[in-house]
């Protein structure tokens, strides 16, 4: 770098001779500047500590380093340390770092390697060499205060006389790939959020089940490329990155440059939760990959609401209400007509609140909140009401002796029941013929089994789109009431509701077709749902007059409870 400083120097001088007079002032001043650059530069790479060879080679030839040189021969290290990548070392000398704890950590970094652990997930590796060592130089000068990344990803503070809170004994030994600093004591390992749950065996179940989708990927980007053999590059450097699908769904507590709340439950409350979460998920035999996604879907149940950003959540409203990375949008509940905001926790931080008799635990990149009591209410999570609006086509099922398609209302601005009915927008199930007593049926998605649902039609009357309409608003509708699932071997079963329902008329009703219905299956997640809730007008030809037989349908409501 300090060659490159003067030789630009150079080439600004000569482009002076070429200037017309005019222009001499202007380059005079970038030679002052640029000399002045150089300076500093020069003040960094003093010429004293300048040197050949690689880093490795200086390390190794460093008595005071033994101890540090031994770990990095033992993990391979030296290999990375000779080659041709740039990289800044900060090497705790032996007063810093003994030889007993240097046989310790090649210790562990043996019995990991035995057990077929890879290099990057060895902790040896991850927690203390890469620890020490960052990616591209950093050199410090009289004005250094810098936030450097470590190579395990790790964020450090680096002044002109510090790496974090260690002291640095010698700075900017320059090498032919980087350079090397000494530092009074070895930096201590600070782990994210993933990591801690890692490391804390009280957290081993909701660790293990996140880390079972992490998958190693290779960057090419970040790989330094060497020869081309046979068409195919050979890679000096592989540089492999841990990617983690339900991570990126549901919060990155592994990335160092995102800050996250986490509530993690203990073995023991996994344990419960996993037992009373289970029997929700009943798929059918025939689903494919069925125990795969009962076994996921039942423990993603347990911790999906438990992630915090906070960068959407400040701390001046953190406390008023938590709101985790599943929550819905204000725009969102607004174009979904949803009447709750789940994910959404109100005082967290009081008796009862999801952080109340939680364990803080500080981490690199957040906090863990260590939950041996799970505050994270089923109700607010997964456990939702399921609504279905009468007029979207993609839950229309079937449709018996009606106009089909259904018609479609839309209620105006100027109507009073303008505001009242779901998207302002219903359908009406017009007999066809007129005299015919009409069918319609309905698909709902994401049912849970073993659930107690009611189960509620929302009815409409015929002002809501004719205000002149006030004699047909003034029928009721009499209907049955059938529900459809499949049963565990995936064939269709059903259950007939034998009593007439009617609702009251002129009003927007809520009327409830069944109280207290379990499903045994589920059909949660499925792209094709499995249960339909039917109605069947139950108007004779001797009641027409009183009653109506077209039915005016809103939407359904299958609302769970304990």
């Amino acid at each position: 770098m300090v060659i490159y400083a003067k030789t630009q120097r150079r080439s600004f001088l000569s482009i002076k001779t070429s200037l017309p007079s005019g222009g001499l002032g202007w380059a005079l001043a970038l030679v002052l500047a640029l000399t002045s650059c150089t300076d500093t530069w020069d003040e960094h790479y003093d010429a004293s500590t300048a040197d050949y060879g690689t880093l490795w080679q200086a390390i190794d030839a460093q008595q005071n380093l033994s101890n540090f040189a031994k770990v990095v021969k033992a993990c391979h290290y030296d290999l990375i340390l000779d080659g041709s990548q740039t990289y800044s070392v900060f090497a705790p000398t032996n007063d810093a770092f003994t030889a007993g704890e240097a046989d310790s950590l090649i210790a562990a970094f043996q019995k990991q390697a035995a057990a077929g652990v890879r290099t990057n997930d060895n902790t040896v590796v991850r927690q203390f060499l890469q620890n020490h060592i960052a990616l591209f130089t950093y050199p410090v000068s009289s004005l250094t205060n810098d936030s450097i990344t470590l190579m395990n990803s790790k964020y450090v503070r680096l002044t002109a006389s510090t790496l974090g809170d260690r002291r640095l004994l010698t700075t900017n030994a320059l090498y032919n790939n980087g350079l090397l600093f000494t530092i009074d004591r070895k930096l201590d390992y600070f782990p994210n959020v993933f990591e801690y749950l890692g490391h804390d065996h009280d957290l081993d179940s909701v660790y293990q089940f996140l880390n079972s989708y992490s998958v190693y990927e290779f960057n090419d980007a970040k790989s330094v490329p060497g020869e081309i053999v046979d068409g195919l590059t050979i890679y000096l450097d592989s540089v492999t990155e841990l990617n983690n699908m339900m991570l990126n769904a549901l919060g990155l507590i592994n990335a160092e440059d995102s800050t996250y709340w986490f509530v993690a439950p203990t073995n023991s409350e996994w344990s419960r939760l996993v037992s009373e979460y289970e029997p929700y998920f009943n798929y059918p035999n025939s689903v494919a990959k069925r125990d795969s996604m009962v076994y996921t879907n039942t423990r993603q149940a347990i911790i999906g609401g438990a992630f915090f950003s906070r960068t959407m959540n400040p701390d001046e409203a953190f406390r008023d209400s938590a709101v985790s990375t599943l929550a819905s949008s204000a725009l969102v509940r607004t174009l979904l007509d949803m009447d709750y905001n789940y994910f959404t926790y109100y005082r967290p931080f009081d008796k009862g609140g999801i952080f109340d008799g939680t364990t803080d635990i500080v981490c690199s990149n957040g906090h863990v909140r260590k939950a041996s009591t799970y505050n994270v209410s089923k109700f607010h999570t997964f456990m939702q009401t399921v609504k279905v609006e009468a007029e979207d086509i993609l839950y229309q099922d079937t449709i018996i002796d009606a106009v089909d398609p259904l018609v479609v209302r839309q209620v105006t601005s100027d109507n009073p029941f303008y505001g009242h009915i779901s998207g302002n927008t219903y359908v009406e199930v017009v007999p066809d013929p007129a005299t015919a007593q009409v069918t319609v049926s309905f698909k709902i998605p994401n049912i849970l089994s073993n659930v107690k649902y009611d189960i509620y039609a929302v009815f409409v009357p015929a002002t809501a789109y004719d205000l002149q309409a006030v004699s047909e608003a003034a029928k009721p509708n009499i209907v049955r009431t059938t529900i459809y699932w499949n049963d565990q071997n995936g064939k269709e079963a059903r259950r007939i509701f034998n009593r007439n329902v009617s609702n009251t008329p002129e009003v927007v009703d809520t009327l409830l077709l069944a109280s207290d219905f379990t499903f045994p299956t589920c059909s949660y997640g499925l792209s094709e749902p499995q249960a339909k809730v039917q109605l069947k007008s139950n108007v004779s030809s001797k009641q027409t007059a009183t009653h109506s037989g077209t039915l005016r349908l809103d939407c359904f409501i299958i609302k769970p409870h304990e």
